[in-house]
């Protein structure tokens, strides 16, 4: 009988130790939906970041374009978006409405996660390897074509 005891609290303590220990731990990003993770949830796929901003005509004429090459290759490659102007809350989902940025977006700079300066100008898309690499910086509007040439 008590070892029956001693067996369920230790397999208790072990599973309370465990969620307090991952429910302790901070994410490293958190996107506008409200779903956030560690940088490792990037490894194994494509990472795709791009940064945009609404005063940036050729970043809005862009985003049909990422859209595209989101949704025609989500099984391999992730897709971010990062406003530039750091906005946040109510002001950037009335952004991302407005501007039809219908691609997951990010609130953490990628770059403090990255290790990248912020880019020189805009539009700018960063990719990143299976391997958590960056192969890719590129200026300038993209086509769903030229980014899928970069993770062919």
């Amino acid at each position: 009988m008590y070892k029956n005891i001693f067996y369920k609290t230790k397999h208790f303590v072990l599973i309370f130790l465990l969620f307090i220990l991952s429910s302790c731990s901070d994410p490293d990003y958190v996107l506008v939906d409200g779903s956030s993770g560690k940088l490792n949830d990037f490894r194994g796929n494509w990472l795709v970041v791009n940064y945009w901003a609404d005063w940036c005509p050729p970043c809005i004429k862009e985003m049909p374009e990422l859209s595209k090459f989101y949704n025609a290759n989500k099984d391999s490659v992730l897709v971010l978006a990062y406003n530039f102007d750091r906005l946040e809350g109510e002001e950037l989902s009335d952004q991302i409405q407005r501007f039809g940025v219908d691609i997951p977006s990010i609130i953490n700079d990628p770059g403090l996660l990255f290790g990248w300066e912020s880019p020189p100008s805009l539009p700018a898309t960063y990719i990143i390897n299976p391997q958590g690499e960056l192969l890719h910086t590129l200026i300038g509007p993209q086509t769903q074509e030229s980014l899928e040439k970069y993770i062919d």
